[in-house]
């Protein structure tokens, strides 16, 4: 073969080469992304402050990236069903888990069998914002603070209890017992709403839960808030102390929320992702709508997520411990 054939067949094996990978399908996490509906699993039930506000973010998701984003309740196990299943998925982008700290940070804390690792069975994509529960009782129940409550129980052990729905409210409930030695029985609860209901009909008298489900019943006379966890008060409860600077000093307890998405999502489509979500959480609307609810844009991208998961485990598994809550 002369020099010049040469050139030419090589030439040639070039061009086809190149046609060729131009005819191929874009990888996943290509800049086509997203190019069909995208799930967000919420691993809590319908109604409750995480599947609001995801409810919300999907609607902007939709209008940025211009394809639909379905929220998709799976409840039970304390959020680790929900997700385990996104554990499980493909990770093309298409499936993403929205949940908060007790999935991630605090279940290996409370449980011996995690259906997951919070660490390697996910892509951290971003935390969005942070919040803090409130205690709440029963109108039915004749007290109007948290130290009456304290009392109320201590003169009647075992004959109250109290609700929660998610690792924050176990805590919460553990911590008030033990800082103050009243005996009160739990009850835990598949999601907040079905304990929220418990309390307005007056079946169970005490629950802990999050603002937004609390702040309509409080308003309508239906349920009495009596403190928050939180460092400080809070403005939508200006009149609602603390557990800090009433029965518990030194409790403070703060949850967040954030975006997953299986290991090994694409960094491409991460981007993607962060990129709109920081966009979102920027916008003022957002800040103002939160604020109203008694939240917090808290803001963390794919880079520092990971380490800030790791601080947050050590943080709710000292929790767990001070609180007496042992693995089951």
């Amino acid at each position: 073969m002369s020099k010049e054939d040469h050139v030419k067949r090589t030439l040639a094996v070039v061009l086809f080469s190149g046609l060729f990978a131009t005819a191929m399908p874009l990888p996943a996490g290509a800049d086509n992304y997203p190019s069909r509906p995208v799930k967000l699993i919420v691993p809590y039930g319908a109604g409750t402050q995480t599947d609001a506000n995801a409810r919300m973010i999907a609607q902007r998701l939709e209008a940025k990236l211009g394809q639909s984003f379905v929220v998709e309740n799976r409840a039970g196990g304390n959020g680790m069903i929900g997700s385990a299943f996104v554990a499980t998925s493909d990770a093309d982008g298409y499936t993403l888990l929205v949940t908060t700290n007790t999935t991630h940070s605090a279940a290996p804390a409370l449980f011996k069998k995690v259906l997951y690792d919070p660490i390697k069975d996910f892509t951290p994509i971003a935390t969005l914002e942070r919040f803090s529960s409130v205690l709440v009782v029963s109108m039915s129940l004749p007290v109007t603070s948290i130290q009456e409550l304290v009392a109320y129980a201590k003169a009647r052990p075992r004959q109250l209890e109290y609700g929660f729905a998610n690792a924050s409210g176990q805590i919460a409930g553990e911590t008030l017992k033990r800082r103050t030695g009243i005996d009160i029985l739990a009850v835990p609860y598949r999601s907040t709403a079905q304990g929220m209901n418990d309390v307005v009909a007056g079946h169970i008298k005490v629950m802990v839960t999050g603002l937004n489900t609390a702040i309509p019943l409080a308003n309508a006379g239906k349920v009495r808030p009596l403190a928050m966890f939180s460092q400080e008060r809070s403005r939508v409860f200006p009149q609602v102390p603390t557990f800090n600077e009433t029965v518990a000093p030194g409790f403070v307890m703060n949850a967040w929320m954030g975006v997953f998405g299986p290991a090994n999502t694409p960094p491409a489509v991460v981007q993607v992702l962060a990129g709109a979500l920081k966009s979102i959480m920027q916008d003022d609307k957002m800040h103002e709508k939160l604020q109203a609810e008694g939240l917090e844009v808290f803001w963390t991208g794919p880079e520092d997520f990971p380490k800030f998961l790791q601080s947050e485990t050590v943080v709710w598994t000292k929790l767990a411990k001070d609180a007496g809550i042992e693995p089951e």
